[in-house]
């Protein structure tokens, strides 16, 4: 089974998905400093939806830390599947993190600069963060694109394919915040730029307003994503094939009637399959062969659980392309 899973997401991915969440948290809570200090010097309303972004983002990092140490616990008596979905769990918490601190406050803050608009002063100091900002969130963001661009060239499937699909939240989220982070950067730039070049503190308000929208966007996707693995999310159809060609392909095995493959967290699975043995073994033999075949599956690092059962003979055999 190990060798049909080798291109697939069922990969231990804890280690770097750890120094990934890492390395973006400790460029976010610089740049959250940085913006904080700019903001308070500037007056800016999209400096401030920023600070409040590089904020929500570092808080964020905190989550999904704690998620890449919960979620790799070994299985136990009260789990036996293990802990895996903890991922989605905290990742969820985050990903609301992101959308009532960094967004709402984002929001909000527009909104009432643009009722009532105060001016902004010392722009060097903005542009100068601003750059610093977008220098250390390029070294975040490149580092999440290049373990999701590996990822996925050994999947052989699309880059944003992979990282809208991938069992790993950490990397989905740090991919997704860094993305949102350089966006809202350029966002920012642009309300600065036009608040100096008209007079007009309108600009700003308005980007702090497209800053928040931006955070809203990205964190109701992550909920919804995370919503899906924590209901029970199958494997795609390419790795069912997979898993399925190698299981009809094992030497005690005749057929397969069903199958079922789920993530019980990032890169871990749960299967349920059917199957029928060639030949006609007694009970007790086919006893000990499920038994055998249960625990051959299981010695893979990445399958938590298997579950087999036999066949019945009306049971139409399932094939692969």
């Amino acid at each position: 089974m190990a060798a049909a899973r080798k291109n697939t997401d069922a990969e231990p991915v804890g280690s770097e998905s750890f120094v990934t969440v890492v390395i973006a948290f400790a460029a976010n809570l610089a740049i959250a400093v940085a913006k904080t200090f700019a903001a308070v010097i500037t007056g800016s309303a999209s400096l401030v939806a920023e600070s409040a972004h590089s904020w929500a983002d570092t808080g964020n990092e905190i989550l999904l830390l704690v998620a890449e140490r919960r979620s790799h616990r070994r299985r136990d008596a009260h789990h036996p599947q293990g802990y895996g979905k903890e991922a989605y769990i905290w990742s969820m918490f985050a990903a609301f993190g992101l959308f009532a601190v960094g967004a709402a406050v984002s929001i909000q803050h527009g909104v009432t600069e643009l009722l009532s608009p105060e001016p902004a002063t010392d722009y060097a100091v903005a542009y100068a963060v601003l750059a610093t900002a977008g220098l250390l969130e390029g070294i975040s963001f490149f580092r999440s694109y290049r373990q999701a661009k590996r990822d996925a060239g050994k999947r052989r499937v699309g880059l944003l394919r992979l990282v809208f699909r991938t069992s790993d939240p950490t990397l989905r989220a740090v991919f997704a915040e860094d993305a949102a982070a350089l966006i809202g950067l350029v966002i920012a730039f642009a309300g600065v730029s036009l608040h100096q070049l008209t007079g007009s503190s309108i600009y700003d308000s308005i980007g702090s307003i497209l800053v928040g929208l931006l955070l809203g966007v990205v964190a109701v996707m992550l909920i919804n994503q995370n919503r899906r693995f924590l209901l029970g999310q199958t494997v795609d159809p390419s790795t069912r094939q997979m898993l399925l060609r190698r299981l009809i392909g094992h030497r005690d095995v005749d057929r397969v009637t069903y199958l079922h493959i789920e993530y019980t967290g990032p890169a871990t699975v749960f299967i349920v399959a059917a199957i029928d043995f060639a030949g006609n073994s007694s009970e007790d033999s086919l006893a000990l062969m499920l038994r055998r075949l249960e625990t051959e599956l299981e010695n893979d690092p990445r399958v938590t659980e298997a579950v087999l059962t036999l066949a019945a003979p009306d049971e139409a055999s399932l094939t692969f392309d």
